[in-house]
């Protein structure tokens, strides 16, 4: 194994923002509007706030302290509001604010979410050349080698601002909301879709218009680059499972464009094309196992404003292109995990992977009395496998030679709130992740 990006050691961390766990880390952009209830809450009430210390150690940060929380069902029953802010000795620091799923009170189809962070990491990554080399390969691509790129200290600011509108159709004709009722976790009300694709019937369908902003600063060989982008985001998805915080049937479409006009810091102008789909298979309850699911997942996008230019020293600069952390680009803790946040950035992409999800009908966490408080409704065992590439065309290089990784997975269940501890190893590295919600 060339080189390991492994999580040293974690504690109950990251727990501390389990009410951003629905839509801070949501992917796609969109989610379903959903109430909650579980039946262990006596009272019958929606509502959920928490505030609570976290620490981790990684490579990167060294020693991490934060805290963090956030409540939901205060003033709206879907509403939530979140926040954390964290400290490191080895100078990271940040501070995240979030409101997501306001509903208007004349327009009640209609929600709002906005949410941002302003942060300073020791050490940043950029897999990615101002100019290269014709005859050289290029850093970020999928033959690039995992030793190319520039790496210093920097910042890592974003905003953004989204308004969903939920169609009046399928499950969401009479209200955009949904409410789901759970036990142990567990679906106990009616599903929301799964049995029959058809968008006029069943299922949830949302429109989305996101505009978001991204400022992060490298140092590189050839100067400092400052990767800024301001764009808008359009986009529909179709929501046909059981239930959307842990899909055990249906399937779901996510169709969206983006593009940067190249407004205020923006370097350049580009657009963005990209689709996912997913697909949930019950195998039911087992001996062992309260839920059993396989989980498949796949994601392909196209920057297609891309061009190359020939400079007067004869190497290349690509035009009208997505910075290297946007648009078609793999690693981190949603696509290919064994790699490193951005590791394969190009023109266009594709990426599969499965997950086999295995509920088990034993939970520890929940009969730990000093761990009441988390509310911990089921332990779950992952297995997955992913694979995919990126190509400098969208054509039939993206079907050939292929990266691909695997691993396992803890996860739990914490007031309907799924948290996951992946380990995944490919033949460049190993890595581990904590994070909130299933990755797709």
């Amino acid at each position: 194994m060339k080189n390991t990006t492994v999580l040293k050691t974690v504690s109950l961390l990251a727990l501390s923002s389990l009410l951003l766990a629905p839509m801070l880390y949501a992917r796609p952009s969109t989610s379903v509007k959903s109430t909650l209830s579980r039946a262990e809450n006596r009272d019958g009430s929606t509502k959920n706030k928490l505030i609570m210390p976290y620490a981790f150690s990684t490579e990167s940060m060294g020693f991490t302290a934060g805290v963090g929380g956030g409540t939901k069902g205060y003033g709206q029953d879907q509403l939530l509001l979140g926040a954390t802010a964290f400290y490191s000795v080895d100078e990271a620091v940040g501070l995240f604010l979030g409101m997501w799923d306001y509903q208007p009170s004349f327009a009640n189809r209609f929600f709002l979410s906005a949410q941002g962070m302003v942060s300073h990491f020791p050490t940043q990554r950029a897999y990615t050349k101002i100019a290269f080399d014709p005859n050289v390969i290029r850093p970020g691509s999928n033959d690039s080698d995992m030793d190319a790129y520039g790496e210093d200290s920097g910042y890592s600011n974003w905003t953004d601002i989204k308004l969903e509108y939920v169609l009046p159709i399928g499950s969401a004709k009479n209200d955009p909301m949904l409410h789901n009722e759970l036990k142990g976790g567990l679906l106990q009300s009616a599903p929301m879709g799964g049995e029959t694709w058809n968008p006029l019937e069943t299922g949830v369908t949302i429109l989305l218009l996101k505009q978001y902003n991204r400022f992060r600063s490298f140092e590189l060989e050839q100067k400092d680059i400052d990767a800024t982008v301001h764009p808008i985001q359009a986009g529909i998805a179709y929501y046909n499972t059981d239930f959307p915080g842990n899909p055990s049937t249906g399937s779901s479409q996510y169709f969206a464009v983006t593009h940067d006009f190249g407004w205020l810091e923006s370097p350049d102008d580009w657009t963005f094309i990209e689709f996912e789909a997913s697909k949930y298979f019950s195998l039911g309850e087992s001996d062992w196992a309260k839920q059993r699911v396989i989980a498949l997942n796949m994601w392909t996008g196209d920057n297609t404003s891309w061009t190359e230019e020939t400079n007067a020293d004869g190497t290349i600069s690509v035009n009208h292109r997505a910075p290297f952390y946007e648009g078609s680009n793999l690693g981190g803790f949603y696509r290919m995990r064994a790699y490193p946040t951005d590791r394969f950035n190009d023109k266009a992409v594709i990426y599969t992977t499965a997950e086999y999800r295995y509920t088990l009908d034993w939970n520890p966490i929940g009969n730990i009395s000093w761990l009441k408080f988390l509310r911990s409704d089921w332990l779950q065992l992952v297995a997955f496998a992913e694979g995919g590439r990126v190509a400098n065309d969208y054509n039939a290089d993206l079907l050939k030679d292929w990266k691909f990784d695997g691993g396992i997975s803890i996860r739990s269940m914490f007031s309907g709130a799924v948290v996951r501890f992946d380990i995944a190893t490919s033949d460049e590295t190993t890595s581990a992740w904590v994070m909130f919600g299933h990755p797709f």
